[in-house]
């Protein structure tokens, strides 16, 4: 792929993106490019070690606010014709309750997944915090009147504590794999509407 190539291919890639950014990463793709070329390397080498343009797109996308991509999909959309304004308007009372009922779902799916990691996260402090009570406890039963029960606290304690080791790998874990979830809806959303603008 030589550098034409390669800068019409991001160009159409960040076709949903506002002009001047867009401009802007294809003018600093295309320096580091013309760099390359400068200090000796070839043309298609310097393409290559740049990198896919594909992923190069993805993470641009990536980076970029959502709200920039509404914005200038709002800002760039063709002015609608009479009988469209008219479908929108008599069509309102449905199209507007199935989107917000979209939107609530969605909204309400986050919020379960988030509150489903929180509830692990206050059930690892919960056992940490028992188990150091039951170790206290179990100590000062030890060395009294009741020294089989403070040891039996103590026991339990122990494995309270080894079991919060492992939920806190899990609570990290969960963590961690609902961070992803939410950043891959994010961007296959970004996604979906650059590819809109492409098609408009």
């Amino acid at each position: 792929m030589n550098k034409r190539e390669f800068l019409d291919k991001l160009a159409k890639g960040l076709s949903g993106l506002p002009k001047k950014e867009r401009e802007e990463r294809i003018a600093f793709y295309s320096e580091m490019i013309d760099d390359r070329v400068e200090d000796g390397m070839n043309e298609a080498d310097a393409v290559a070690q740049i990198g896919d343009v594909d992923e190069i797109t993805a993470q641009i996308i990536a980076d970029c606010p959502l709200s920039k991509l509404i914005k200038e999909r709002v800002s760039q959309k063709r002015a609608l014709k009479v009988w469209e304004i008219i479908l929108l308007v008599l069509g309102s009372p449905i199209w507007l309750t199935l989107l917000l009922s979209a939107i609530i779902v969605v909204i309400a799916l986050y919020v379960v997944l988030w509150a489903v990691v929180i509830s692990l996260w206050a059930g690892f402090v919960s056992l940490i915090a028992v188990s150091a009570y039951g170790i206290v406890a179990g100590t000062i039963y030890a060395f009294g009147e009741f020294a089989h029960t403070g040891i039996f606290m103590i026991g339990v304690a122990i494995f309270a504590m080894g079991a919060g080791v492992f939920m806190f790998y899990g609570c990290k874990y969960a963590t961690k794999g609902v961070w992803l979830i939410a950043k891959k809806a994010l961007l296959k959303t970004k996604k979906s509407l650059v590819k809109k603008e492409r098609a408009l």
